[in-house]
């Protein structure tokens, strides 16, 4: 019971990672234009993997799209492929979630379940390290930017994005690694349903029907001439 409820839990963990990670994507805010050092704000500028914006004081944003693919800088190219990488994993991580948890019917035996358990706590984890990966490689670029003297162009800070990526990954590999703990328990399980009990001969088994009968003869009463 404790194994199929560590499932459960593990289970709502990953799905609720892989869902953050997955609304990280589209997400605008993945890096915002500071005001360190600025007095008056009249536009603030924003990017993501995809698009970089601006918007006025009266919040109104003009966005562009970037041009090409093979132009860009090869962090957002880098970071594109990771975080696809992670939802599509997720999913797959998703469908042998279902079908090794033990409340599920499908699957086959136990020990074949907790194998495919094992099997989406893995794609879980990798899941969440490519998340991460992506979410942190945009990070580095966007504070080495920032802390750069010489860099003179438009600085920008952690978008909101980035946070919910982060977030996203940990619940993702948390939950993996407590799916990957499953086959542990359901090998310890087998194990202790097994107990060896000894072998039982047929004599001794025959002695204790034997002596477990009560002996109904009738006492014998002898006469004073039978001792002569």
């Amino acid at each position: 019971m404790a194994s199929t409820s560590a499932e459960i839990i593990a289970f709502l963990l990953t799905i609720s990672g892989w869902v953050l990670v997955s609304s990280t994507l589209p997400t605008d805010y993945w890096k915002v234009s500071t005001i360190d050092g600025t007095v008056i704000t009249t536009a603030t500028f924003w990017a993501n993997l995809w698009k970089t914006c601006v918007t006025d004081s009266t919040g109104v944003s003009n966005c562009k799209d970037f041009p090409s693919m093979l132009a860009l800088d090869g962090y957002i190219q880098a970071c594109r492929g990771l975080m696809i990488s992670a939802v599509c994993l997720g999913f797959f991580g998703a469908v042998f979630g279902l079908v090794g948890m033990k409340c599920t019917k499908v699957g086959g035996s136990d020990q074949t379940k907790a194998k495919i358990a094992c099997l989406a706590g893995l794609i879980f984890i990798l899941s969440g390290l490519c998340s991460m990966t992506s979410c942190s490689l945009y990070a580095n670029r966007i504070t080495s930017e920032f802390f750069d003297p010489s860099f003179v162009a438009q600085k920008y800070e952690l978008g909101a994005a980035l946070f919910i990526g982060w977030a996203g990954a940990s619940l993702c590999i948390i939950g993996g690694i407590i799916f990957c703990f499953s086959i542990a328990e359901n090998s310890n399980s087998a194990r202790r349903g097994y107990a060896y009990n000894g072998a039982t001969s047929v004599m001794s088994s025959r002695t204790k029907a034997h002596n477990s009968v009560p002996d109904k003869t009738p006492p014998k009463h002898f006469d004073k001439n039978a001792y002569v």
